[in-house]
């Protein structure tokens, strides 16, 4: 996936609970979490998760092994500046998710809320595979 610039420029220009898709809390996201009934202590990863607030909600649910990832580096300063302190216990990865190397065994859950309709490349779409 492209397009590092346009994202960084987004979260430059634009408060984050003013994009389109900001939403405060994920329901959705959060009862799919509930439904596959994981161990506080398992290894949770939000692809495109930047600065969403789901990680605050998985922190304050007690979750212990949280990775966001996400292309835009300034989206995840602005994570880290929301969280303040508990920052520290999340794992942060700035890097395009067709590039970046994920060990497959390491998590036990992946939530991805739109990153993937962006990958429109056929080559793209094959090295997430």
């Amino acid at each position: 996936m492209k397009g590092g610039d346009h994202w960084e420029k987004i979260y430059t220009t634009k408060p984050v609970d003013k994009v389109s898709w900001y939403t405060p809390h994920l329901a959705l996201s959060l009862d799919l979490l509930d439904a596959a009934k994981l161990p506080l202590n398992a290894a949770i990863i939000d692809v495109g998760g930047g600065a969403s607030t789901l990680v605050d909600d998985l922190l304050d649910r007690g979750h212990t092994d949280v990775t966001v990832l996400d292309l835009s580096a300034s989206a995840i300063e602005s994570a880290k500046g929301r969280l303040g302190p508990r920052a520290s216990a999340v794992h942060w990865i700035v890097g395009d998710i067709t590039a970046v190397g994920l060990d497959p065994q390491r998590y036990d859950f992946w939530h991805d809320r739109a990153v993937f309709h962006f990958l429109i490349e056929r080559q793209d779409r094959r090295s997430t595979i």
